[in-house]
Order: structure tokens, then C-alpha cells, then sequence
């Protein structure tokens, strides 16, 4: 894709998306990362329910380690996966507080190394979390990377380089929210919604639906 497309690509889905955020709530830097963690293969909405009481007793490194694994796994167990996430929660507040004195390090490799953490989450807390212009790749910014031609690739790591290669130094900032959202209410996996999208000239998906 040309420069010139790229810019008019996302000049175009601004004018749609105007406010892109995480829809997970959080409380500070460190529910953000938790709610991050929690929300892999499970929706944001799921995620919701079962934190917006929990960090209200529950939203530091300290408490978490208090509360140790199994005590954790029933607080979340509605959500998919609970036992390895729990782990995950545990070992990385555990973490937090043995070398970054409680403190969620504004620093992708540090993230990355923390338990549970991989590239997505490690980018959505940066910019989330710090403001920085990361961008997150999950399955809808994979798919819609894809299917427009805007950033090819046959996984996750590929198609985020491509990304950052391309994207604008304006749009970077919102950039992954701003294709997550597209691909999560427009460019849906199955049935997108072709004829409503702004962006459909770019667009290479050999099964769109225009009629």
C-alpha cells in the first residue's frame, strides 16, 4: 500500500473511530496489566464483571501475593482459563514487587518477561498504560491488517514490524485500537459489514459483501 493510501486509509477510519481506547477497566497501571492478562481468549466484557469488585479491595502487587493462587482462582473463575491465569497474576505481582518495587516498568522487554506477559499485552499497557505509540496486534488488527493489504503477515510479531514500518508517526499513537475497533464492529471475521465500511476501497478481501 502507497503512502498516500495509508494516510487516506486512516484519515478515513479517524473520522469514524474518533476516541480509540482499551474497553477494559482499570483503576492504575498495574489492574490495567491484570486485566490485560485476564482478558486473552476472553471478552473485555467478561473481564469487566469480575474485576469491577474485585479491584475495588484488590488492585495491587501486594494484595494479589496476599491473596495467593488459590484464593485468586475463585475470584476470577468465571473468567476462561482461570487457573493458568491465576498463576500467571500471582507469580507476576510476586514479581513486581521483588524487582520493580511494586511498580509496572514502562519498558517492553522488562514486560515481557514478567509471567503471562507476551508482545500484545506488553504493547497494550505501553500505550494504554504510558501513552506510547505501541501497537497491539490481536486476531481483529491481524485480520484487518490483512485482508486491506495495509500490513501483511502470517503471524501476530510479522504483522505488528509491518505495522510499525508503514503507520504514520500521527496515527501510530491510536493506531491499534483504531484497526482493533474496525475489525471488531466492521470487518468481522465471518459476516463483516462491507457495505458500512469506510475503508472498503483498500480493502483486497476476496469475500466481501457489497450486495
Amino acid at each position: 500500500m502507497k503512502s498516500r493510501e495509508i494516510n487516506s486509509l486512516f484519515k478515513n477510519l479517524s473520522k469514524v473511530i474518533k476516541n480509540p481506547k482499551t474497553d477494559l477497566s482499570y483503576k492504575n497501571k498495574f489492574t490495567l496489566l491484570v486485566s490485560v492478562v485476564l482478558s486473552a481468549q476472553c471478552t473485555d466484557v467478561n473481564v469487566n464483571n469480575v474485576t469491577k469488585n474485585l479491584y475495588k479491595k484488590y488492585n495491587k502487587p501486594q494484595h494479589f501475593v496476599k491473596l495467593g493462587r488459590k484464593r485468586i482462582e475463585v475470584l476470577i473463575k468465571k473468567i476462561n482459563f482461570f487457573r493458568n491465569k491465576a498463576k500467571s497474576v500471582y507469580l507476576l505481582s510476586k514479581k513486581l514487587i521483588e524487582k520493580y518495587n511494586s511498580e509496572v516498568p514502562k519498558n517492553f522487554e522488562k514486560l515481557i518477561d514478567l509471567p503471562g506477559v507476551g508482545r500484545k499485552t506488553a504493547s497494550v499497557v505501553l500505550n494504554e498504560g504510558f501513552g506510547m505509540p505501541t501497537i497491539a496486534v490481536d486476531t481483529h488488527v491481524f485480520r484487518v491488517s490483512n485482508r486491506t493489504g495495509l500490513a501483511i503477515g502470517k503471524n501476530p510479531d510479522e504483522v505488528q514490524k509491518n505495522l510499525y514500518k508503514i503507520v504514520p508517526k500521527k496515527y501510530q499513537k491510536k493506531a491499534g485500537h483504531t484497526l482493533l475497533l474496525h475489525g471488531r464492529h466492521t470487518c468481522k471475521a465471518r459476516t463483516p459489514s462491507c457495505k458500512t465500511c469506510v475503508i472498503i476501497k483498500f480493502c483486497k478481501y476476496k469475500n466481501k459483501e457489497l450486495s
